[in-house]
C-alpha cells in the first residue's frame, strides 16, 4: 500500500494516524470563534483542520417547501429548508485565507471540502495541499474529476456508497490524475451509532481498492476511532467544536478540546500497540522469564535418593528445568546431596 505525504505529514501504517479536526459550521458565523477553534484544535494535538467551501447558492435552490424542506423526524435540522441550513453553516470564503494562515502558524495542515467547481478553483488559489470529497458528493463524478486534475491527494468519504459507486469514484479519480487516495469509512447519520458503524468494512475496503483507508466518525466518544486503527485506519476525521453547549449545526456530534486530545493520544496508542507479528520472548519480556514455573527440589535430599512427588515441585521462579520434564525426572536418582530450594538441572541426575 503506497504511503505519501499531505503537507509534512506522512500518511500510512508506518506513521501514527492522521487526525483531522472538522470545523464545519461550528464557527457559528463568527471569525473570532473560527480562529479560536483552530487554536483549540492545535492545542489538542490534531494534525489538520478542515473547512467546507460552498455557499447556499452553490449547494441548493432557495425553495422553502417540497423536496427542499427537511421533514425527517430524526434530523438535527428538522423544520429548516436546505437553503437556510447552508446559509447558517457555510464558512465565508473571505475567511479561508486567514484561517489557513493561522493553521500554518500553529503547525497544522489546513484544507477543505469543495462542493462545486468554483470552490475548487478558489481553493487552488490558496494552494491547499489536498482535497476532501464529502459522502453526499461521492457520486458527483464531474466534481471528483475536477479535483483529481489538480494532482493533489484526495480523501473521499464513502457514506451511503455501494461498491459499484465507490468503484466509479475511485476509477474516476485515478483516471483523472489522482495518485494518492484515501477512502474514509463513513456512516452518514448525525450522530451515528456504534452499531451501524460497521468498521469491519475497513480491511475489506483496503483490499478492494488498494489505497489508504480511514474513518470519518460521527459517533459520540472515541471508541469507534480507536477500534478503526486496529483494523487498519490511517486517517481519522472528527467534527470539532469549542463546546457542544454553544450550539451550532454540527455541535451535537462534535468533540470538545479535551475529547480531541484523548482521541489523538488513544489512536496513537492503538497504532503503537499494533506492532508486528511476533511470538516468543520479546526484548522487554526477558526479565519476566524468571516468573515462569519450573522444577525445584522441595526437601533436602541425600546423594542417591530418588526424585518423587514428595521432593520435586513445580513452582516459581523459572530457573529450574521446565515443567514438561516433571514426569521424566520422577524415579531418577540425585547424584549429590542437594538442599530444599535447589533448581533442578540435568547435572543433578
Amino acid at each position: 500500500m503506497n504511503e505519501f505525504f499531505i503537507g509534512t505529514r506522512k500518511i500510512g501504517c508506518t506513521n501514527s494516524p492522521f487526525i483531522i479536526a472538522e470545523m464545519s459550521g461550528n464557527h457559528n458565523q463568527s471569525l473570532e470563534r473560527a480562529l479560536n477553534i483552530v487554536e483549540a484544535a492545535a492545542i489538542s494535538g490534531a494534525h489538520a483542520l478542515k473547512l467546507q467551501t460552498y455557499t447556499a447558492d452553490t449547494m441548493t435552490l432557495n425553495i422553502k417547501e417540497g423536496n427542499f424542506k427537511i421533514n425527517d423526524e430524526t434530523s438535527l435540522w428538522k423544520g429548516k429548508n436546505l437553503y437556510q441550513l447552508y446559509e447558517e453553516a457555510y464558512t465565508p470564503w473571505e475567511w479561508h485565507e486567514e484561517i489557513f494562515a493561522r493553521c500554518q502558524e500553529l503547525g497544522m495542515i489546513a484544507f477543505s471540502t469543495p462542493f462545486d467547481e468554483t470552490a475548487v478553483d478558489f481553493l487552488e488559489s490558496l494552494n491547499v495541499p489536498c482535497y476532501k470529497i464529502a459522502s453526499f458528493e461521492n457520486t458527483d463524478l464531474p466534481l471528483i474529476r475536477k479535483v483529481a486534475a489538480t494532482g493533489k491527494p484526495i480523501i473521499i468519504s464513502t457514506g451511503m456508497a455501494s461498491i459499484s459507486e465507490l468503484d466509479e469514484a475511485v476509477n474516476t479519480a485515478r483516471n483523472a490524475g489522482c495518485k494518492d487516495l484515501i477512502l474514509l469509512k463513513c456512516t452518514s447519520t448525525y450522530p451515528a451509532s456504534p452499531d451501524n458503524s460497521n468498521l469491519i468494512t475497513i480491511p475489506h475496503m483496503k483490499q478492494l481498492f488498494q489505497c489508504q483507508i480511514g474513518l470519518s466518525d460521527h459517533t459520540m466518544g472515541v471508541g469507534a476511532a480507536v477500534a478503526s486503527v486496529a483494523l487498519g485506519a490511517t486517517v481519522i476525521e472528527k467534527h470539532f467544536t469549542l463546546s457542544r453547549k454553544d450550539g451550532g449545526v454540527d455541535s451535537a456530534f462534535s468533540l470538545e478540546p479535551n475529547e480531541m486530545k484523548v482521541l489523538v493520544e488513544e489512536t496513537k496508542r492503538a497504532w503503537q500497540a499494533l506492532g508486528h507479528i511476533h511470538y516468543g520472548v520479546g526484548d522487554a519480556e526477558k526479565n519476566s522469564l524468571r516468573f515462569r514455573r519450573s522444577l525445584y527440589v522441595s526437601k533436602d535430599m541425600k546423594m542417591g535418593e530418588t526424585f518423587t512427588k514428595d521432593n520435586v515441585t513445580i513452582i516459581r521462579p523459572g530457573f529450574g528445568l521446565p515443567p514438561k520434564y516433571y514426569e521424566t525426572i520422577l524415579g531418577k536418582k540425585v547424584k549429590k546431596a542437594v538442599k530444599k530450594g535447589t533448581p533442578l538441572s540435568w547435572d543433578l541426575l
